[in-house]
């Protein structure tokens, strides 16, 4: 690329960035090209000097013998000396270091990021009093956060894939760091009342382990007499995501992996209830990939989450994707927004257990599954439907793994005062606490071994057909599996979420996986392998059910752009 050329093209993308610079290639400053002429590269220097005006600089070093800038390595950020030719520096790392400095952005060289208080090799962490601060990806307002997220989103185009994948490893080391994990797995638990700290250690493991990377975005490739075309997947740009109270800390791991990987940047807008873990773990990722030179705030939120501040950020014009994980509510409002919307929404999952299931086995993964959590994920076990002839022997064998059977109606009716309100909807006080508590507030006193509270109930009944995310399970009788399997899919709700089947008869399987279209369906194990505990496959904190992506990944927050080469590179 000569030097004309470079100096146009550079030009051109600053100006499409919203760069002022608007001036035709035939008006751009000239250089005489001859052999007594000034230096290669002058032409270069003249236009980002012209550019460099229009956006408020009176040039583009304020020293050019000792100013560094961007090389044509990693993203852009990682630098060399100016003395080196203008001509061995990419148009795109001159970009970004433009966009950077015209917005007061950090630039950095991926081991030393300048105004980066924090080394690689620090222990990342944040005090108590920062959690709920300005800085470190928090903003005042949504309108602040969105543009800061943009300006983050458009240097980090210029990004190599490498540099991605040391930005998503980041985000995994930090959260796996056991101080940090411990922290937060103690806070989701603490601060929003639902679930337990044992197993948010599990699940935000997983989330920053299991979570695909770079590796889901593959390539396709056809070539022919034709030339070659490329298919790729390519960042949609902001992110609009909305996190539920159930699993704070988790989506916002597993969508800040997922979205990154796939080049976008990131605008969280946390429950509530979550307010203060959700923000430790935006500033934790936020400074961890401050060390490792990412461009600033690809990960973002406001100070004080709301309904207002979620309605900013779906209607703001810069977010280009929504994605929204919670109830149906939300996720409906994201799918009238006229914006690409993924919408993981509520489950009801059934569990059918048949006359050749291990029935031993079957109990024991049914109270596991039904109790992580206190029954908060949406993959969880919510209730039963086993064929007359084992039902009872199913039941004894749940007692012993920790199911404590309530058969009195006086106490059945005290619990559905208890954890069904006015609506017919379940009691948000009630989601998410343990068995113990739950039986205590109907004047039962037990142990900390029980773990589920078991209910022998018609299929009509409320906790049959509502979603209570707490740990009470009813069981219903059916006479063979195949009006079992038909129950189970009447039950679901059309969610399409999670089903669970306990069987050695594989036909029976099948016909049930066929019939219920879930996104996911668990066969002989504990609901929660289907997200990758104890179970093969990758975890996702986002099941798309409504919208219909399903299991999501990085490909799922990516457009796919075709690139064509014609009459080339075609060599069979």
């Amino acid at each position: 690329m000569n030097d004309q050329k470079i100096a146009d093209a550079v030009a051109k993308v600053l100006s499409g960035f919203g760069g002022t610079n608007t001036t035709p290639v035939s008006d751009a400053p000239k250089v005489n090209n001859s052999p007594t002429s000034a230096a290669p590269g002058n032409m270069v220097s003249d236009i980002l000097a012209k550019i460099m005006s229009e956006t408020g600089k009176t040039s583009p070093s304020s020293d050019a013998q000792n100013e560094y800038v961007p090389s044509p390595t990693k993203c852009g950020w990682e630098r060399s000396k100016s003395s080196e030719s203008p001509n061995d520096i990419m148009v795109t790392d001159i970009v970004a270091k433009l966009l950077a400095e015209k917005h007061g952005g950090r630039v950095s060289d991926c081991s030393a990021p300048v105004g980066c208080p924090y080394k690689a090799s620090d222990a990342i962490t944040v005090a108590e009093g920062e959690m709920t601060t300005l800085g470190d990806g928090v903003f005042a307002s949504m309108d602040e956060a969105v543009n800061a997220a943009e300006l983050a989103q458009r240097q980090y185009q210029f990004c190599s894939m490498q540099a991605r994948q040391q930005f998503i490893d980041g985000i995994r080391e930090v959260t796996l760091v056991q101080d940090n994990l411990e922290r937060i797995s103690r806070m989701g638990a603490e601060q929003t009342g639902m679930g337990n700290y044992e197993h948010k250690l599990i699940k935000n493991r997983i989330a920053a382990e299991k979570t695909p990377g770079i590796e889901d975005l593959t390539t396709e490739a056809q070539s022919g007499d034709n030339g070659l075309t490329l298919v790729e997947y390519s960042a949609f740009g902001v992110i609009g995501a909305i996190t539920p109270t159930t699993n704070p800390t988790e989506t916002i791991i597993c969508n800040s992996i997922g979205m990154l990987a796939a080049g976008n940047a990131v605008v969280f807008s946390p429950h509530p209830r979550a307010t203060e873990v959700s923000l430790l773990m935006i500033k934790l990722i936020n400074r961890k990939l401050a060390t490792l030179g990412a461009p600033a705030n690809l990960v973002v939120t406001v100070q004080t989450p709301s309904i207002d501040n979620t309605n900013a950020m779906m209607a703001h014009p810069k977010v280009r994707m929504l994605v929204a994980t919670g109830g149906p509510g939300i996720v409906k409002t994201v799918m009238s927004t006229g914006k690409k919307a993924i919408g993981a929404g509520a489950g009801n999952p059934p569990v059918v257990v048949d006359e050749t299931a291990d029935i031993e086995k079957a109990a024991q993964d049914i109270v596991n599954g039904a109790s992580f959590d206190n029954n908060l994920p949406c993959i969880a076990e919510k209730e039963i439907i086993a064929v007359d002839q084992i039902a009872d022997y199913l039941i004894s064998c749940m007692k012993k793994c920790g199911a404590y059977l309530v058969s009195d109606p006086a106490v059945i009716t005290k619990l559905e005062k208890l954890v069904i309100n006015t609506k017919g909807t379940p009691e948000t006080s009630c989601v998410g606490k343990s068995a113990v508590y739950l039986l205590d507030k109907v004047g039962i006193t037990v142990d900390a071994s029980v773990k589920i509270i078991l209910i022998d109930l018609p299929k009509d009944h409320p906790f049959v057909q509502e979603e209570l995310m707490m740990p009470i399970l009813p069981l219903v009788r059916v006479q063979t599996v195949d009006e079992a399997i038909d129950l189970a899919v009447e039950v679901e709700h059309g969610n399409r979420h999670t089903a669970i089947m306990h069987s050695t008869n594989v036909r029976k399987l099948t016909k049930m996986a066929k019939l219920i279209q879930t996104t996911i369906f668990v066969k002989n194990g504990p609901s929660y392998a289907g997200i990758g505990v104890g179970g093969e496959g990758y975890t996702t904190f986002t099941i798309a059910g409504p919208t219909g992506e399903g299991l999501t990944s990085p490909k799922s927050f990516a457009r796919r752009r075709k690139c064509v080469m014609v009459e080339a590179l075609n060599v069979r």
